[in-house]
């Protein structure tokens, strides 16, 4: 297996989640458990696992930002499952993969209870991770390019150690992933437990919430509602989008490979927040204006990943362009703001 840390010196192989996996005429499913798994990515990854026949899937999530709206389709299927639970409280179940997606990803909803944040990033990992071990269970986190801070490299690979302020606003989630990070390594050295890390980029695509703070559904909401797109300045700070399914498929080979990453999964297109703002204004409402704002603290000025590993490992890079995804998006916030396009 092939890790970035060092060689794990674990005593015996975890255990296997059920006997059934060596019976000789019982063919088990896969028992997959996504954690915020009713969020926006969480709930993308469900209906692709789910599309699988060999998969059940269990969600657990506590619906502060996520919605059972998300998993409608689902709810009443045999082989889904949901929970509603709270990852720092332990779970007992048994699973063979776990997606760890469970946390707050906008910085509005993270800094509201900052320290709810800082206890999903470690209480959660800890308990999942436990849960791992008990039952033999290959373990997937969703970190963040936000362990890289405001960085002084760009673009960001994964051996940047990243240039982070550990008592700012957005500490409870920077500072919450890399210690989550820091836990799956020790988990994988001292216990022999399968690990996976994705370091993810700025995500965009359908179910995001409409009110959520983050760049992209911000302009799209505003736009549809014929609201100003307010840019905060300098407006020159850059972002890079990755459609949804382009991130759902980097997470399953992440998880189906060999490698235990921290691998980044994102788009390296990058743009500045006013050619973002223009590209919305061009597709949506042509009308709208652009204002500027004040900025928030600690805005990193640069994000764009280094995928040369996604590409080498996983066979991964993502295929949908900004202008085509934010059409997609258009039409779901429409759908739930019920506000129709203009003819």
């Amino acid at each position: 297996m092939a890790s970035n840390g060092d060689n794990h010196a674990s005593a015996k192989p975890p255990p296997e989640p059920s006997p059934l996996r060596k019976a000789k005429f019982f063919q088990a499913n896969m028992r997959i458990l996504v954690t915020g798994g009713a969020g926006f990515i969480g709930s993308h990854l469900v209906d692709r696992l789910m599309q699988n026949e060999k998969n059940e899937v269990i969600v657990v999530d506590n619906y502060f930002t996520g919605s059972k709206d998300n998993l409608k389709q689902w709810i009443g299927h045999p082989r889904f499952e949901l929970i509603r639970h709270d990852v720092t409280e332990p779970l007992l179940i048994e699973v063979d993969q776990i997606y760890h997606l469970a946390c707050p990803a906008s910085p509005i909803f993270y800094k509201y209870n900052p320290v709810k944040t800082i206890k999903t990033n470690v209480i959660g990992t800890l308990n999942m991770l436990g849960l791992a071990k008990r039952v033999g269970a290959r373990i997937l986190l969703t970190s963040t390019s936000e362990v890289y801070g405001d960085p002084l490299v760009h673009p960001q690979d994964e051996s940047y150690w990243g240039n982070v302020n550990p008592i700012g606003v957005r500490s409870c989630y920077d500072e919450g992933k890399r210690v989550a990070e820091t836990l799956m390594f020790d988990y994988h050295r001292q216990h022999g437990i399968e690990i996976r890390i994705a370091r993810i980029f700025n995500t965009y695509g359908p179910r995001m919430n409409i009110d959520d703070g983050r760049v992209v559904s911000n302009f799209i909401a505003q736009a549809i509602r014929d609201e100003p797109l307010t840019v905060q300045l300098p407006g020159t700070q850059t972002r890079s989008f990755c459609y949804v399914s382009d991130m759902v498929d980097g997470l399953i080979r992440l998880m189906e490979g060999d490698n235990t990453g921290p691998i980044n999964i994102g788009n390296p297109g990058e743009f500045t927040m006013l050619e973002l703002a223009e590209t919305v204004k061009e597709l949506i409402n042509p009308e709208v204006q652009i204002i500027t704002v004040e900025n928030t603290p600690d805005d990193p000025r640069q994000r764009k990943p280094d995928i040369t590993k996604a590409k080498e490992l996983l066979g991964w890079e993502p295929t949908i362009k900004l202008r085509d995804g934010i059409p997609l998006m258009e039409d779901d916030f429409r759908g739930r703001l019920c506000i129709s396009r203009k003819n």
